[in-house]
């Protein structure tokens, strides 16, 4: 299941793993497109597989499993992770990095 997820951030500057009901991910997804990333969103709750893919991720220290934001193919963090790098300006430049935004 890892090397699913795997395939999953691949090439992909910003994928974030959700639930359609959860709205920390509903505000991940619009804090990433705030900057003018545009991440690609997996709705586990919408997906057949769903419940192993949130089982590897939280294999992964997802803790909750949602939302897990990955940049740059790397594991960041969940919100409360996103949001601190947003409020040292940390986000930012990790977004850039990872090819998503180019400002």
């Amino acid at each position: 299941m890892m090397e699913m997820i795997t395939s999953m951030v691949a090439e992909k500057p910003v994928v974030i793993f959700s639930k359609s009901t959860c709205c920390l991910s509903h505000s991940m997804t619009s804090l990433m497109r705030g900057f003018g990333a545009n991440p690609t969103v997996h709705e586990l709750d919408e997906m057949a597989n769903g419940q192993q893919i949130e089982s590897a991720l939280l294999q992964l220290g997802c803790q909750p499993s949602v939302p897990a934001v990955f940049i740059g193919q790397r594991f960041i963090g969940g919100s409360k992770k996103i949001m601190s790098l947003h409020v040292r300006n940390e986000l930012v430049p990790l977004l850039k990095n990872a090819g998503a935004i180019w400002i």
